[in-house]
């Protein structure tokens, strides 16, 4: 699927591949879900379809009849490698992801580095998040980018830049990706989700807050069910408690890990977006709110605090909106 939005970062690197002096490492810098993996991969495509001598259409985008993207797809492409978290059991691919990219993944490249090129006279690495690189493999790669292998180039997605070693940094070009307008996340969302109803979409797009991605894990999961009842907390306050404990009824099962999972995401967001439209003494009220519901949902997933408990006080932030 061809990735929407990010106009000038595409341009930008189109303009560094036409001109045949193209960086060695590219940091793709924005928010978690706004498509820069997908850009990554797009690019990554067109470099190696290019520089196989692929005919190519204008853009990023390479043909489907590229042999190069049917290598890809195929996970058979000798000259293009993708490091992100593995399994933590590899003999169990659903099983959780391991906390990082570790540097035994780093040091799997250093065979393919001693060889040239097989398809063309182009390489590509991605590493998908280079924030999940624990700090030994930061320290390996960063020998790479120091001296890098002939012909390749490193397409490394950040969610968090400033993260990062500063030695990585100053040896990439940086391209910010931005959020997406709620037009283009429904774009996204609907060629995703092509099954998807109006409501669901429109739900999707208020939980992306401008990141598809961030939209896409949530759903099936009946948001708008989940914001109608943060919004009717927030309207009238829930002076008798009905609607958290409803909530918590509804949310706190093991059978509905996922939308409670949601509810932690959407309550913090949505005392956010009413901040935005306060002033004075209300503003300062939703921010703090705000605040604690952050603080909240941190522990909650950090410390496994009790589900109803945490759903009962996430709702009573809500509900501060009605008094201010």
């Amino acid at each position: 699927m061809t990735i929407q939005g990010h106009d000038s970062a595409r341009a930008a690197f189109l303009a560094a591949l036409d001109s045949g002096v193209l960086h060695h490492a590219w940091l793709l810098a924005g928010p978690e879900g706004v498509g820069k993996a997908g850009f990554a991969r797009e690019a990554a495509l067109r470099m190696l379809a290019q520089a196989a001598g692929e005919p190519l259409p204008t853009g990023l985008a390479v043909g489907e009849a590229s042999r190069m993207r049917a290598l890809a797809e195929a996970g058979a492409h000798p000259d293009l490698r993708v490091l992100r978290r593995l399994p933590k059991d590899a003999d169990k691919p659903d099983s959780d992801l391991a906390r990082s990219i570790t540097i035994a993944q780093v040091r799997t490249l250093q065979p393919m580095f001693a060889t040239m090129p097989a398809l063309g006279p182009r390489r590509v690495v991605i590493i998908d998040s280079i924030d999940d690189l624990e700090r030994n493999g930061a320290n390996a790669l960063l020998k790479n980018l120091e001296e890098p292998p002939a012909g390749t180039v490193f397409l490394l997605v950040s969610h968090a830049p400033g993260k990062l070693l500063p030695t990585i940094r100053s040896r990439c070009r940086l391209v910010r990706f931005e959020r997406l307008d709620d037009g283009l996340t429904g774009s996204v969302l609907r060629d995703l989700l092509p099954e998807a109803d109006g409501g669901e979409i429109a739900a999707l797009v208020a939980a992306a807050d401008g990141a598809p991605g961030r939209g896409l894990r949530f759903a099936g999961l009946d948001l708008a069910k989940v914001d109608a009842a943060i919004a009717a907390i927030a309207a009238d306050g829930d002076p008798d408690n009905a609607r958290r404990a409803a909530l918590a009824r509804q949310l706190a099962g093991k059978a509905a890990q996922e939308r409670y999972e949601a509810f932690l995401d959407r309550a913090p967001s949505f005392i956010a977006r009413e901040a935005r439209t306060r002033q004075g003494a209300a503003l300062k009220t939703a921010l703090d709110a705000h605040a604690a519901a952050r603080d909240l949902a941190g522990a909650a997933r950090g410390l496994s605090l009790d589900a109803s408990g945490t759903i009962f006080e996430m709702a009573g932030l809500v509900a501060r909106l009605h008094a201010a």
